[in-house]
This record gives C-alpha cells, structure tokens and sequence, in this order.
C-alpha cells in the first residue's frame, strides 16, 4: 500500500514538473528525434548518479511517455511511432517499452 502511494506521488511529481515546462522548451526538447534522445539521456544519467534502479527509470520513463502521449503532437516520424506503439500497447506492453527508452537513453552518448 505504501509503494502505491509513493508511486502516485511520484506520477504527480513527474506530470507536474512536465507542466510546468514552457510551450518553447518541450518544442526544442520534442523538434528533433536526437535532441530528445540526449535530453532522456540526460535524465537517466542523473538518475542513476541518485541510485535509482532501473525498474524506477522505466517507471519515470513510462509517467513521461504517457503524459507525452496525451498532451504532445510528435515533431517526427520518430516520435510518431512512439506515440503509436504507446496508443497500440497494453500496460505490460507499455512497461517493456519504457525499459527499452531507458536502455535507448542510456546507450546515447
């Protein structure tokens, strides 16, 4: 019961701080397939200098995938497939897309 509390706090967490975010930054962040790329990359390598585990980078990623699902236009062909196999998958289908953002995140240099 507790992890579900944190977990929803965290959500809200991630969802507020994607909010608060400018109309021109989530531009420069989603115009360009690479830049977005090396932004996660970013993100997941703070995470990681935290301690968080992979299990919650991929939660991370699967919060921000969602929110950009349903509040974001893809800016590329890249991202429109995202936004599609995210639309077309299940929860579990969703999860292991996440885990594949992070290790696609993590591999970006």
């Amino acid at each position: 019961m507790a992890f579900e509390k944190d977990s929803a706090i965290h959500d809200e967490k991630i969802e507020s701080k994607m909010d608060q975010m400018s109309k021109e930054e989530m531009d420069s962040i989603l115009d360009n397939f690479e830049h977005f790329k090396s932004y996660l990359h970013d993100k997941v390598s703070k995470g990681e200098k935290l301690g968080l585990s992979e299990d919650i980078l991929a939660k991370a990623a699967k919060t921000a995938a969602e929110y950009l699902a349903n509040n974001a236009e893809p800016k590329n062909r890249e991202e429109y497939l995202l936004k599609e196999l995210w639309k077309s998958g299940n929860d579990e289908q969703r999860t292991h897309l996440s885990h594949i953002l992070v290790k696609l995140a993590k591999n970006e240099a």
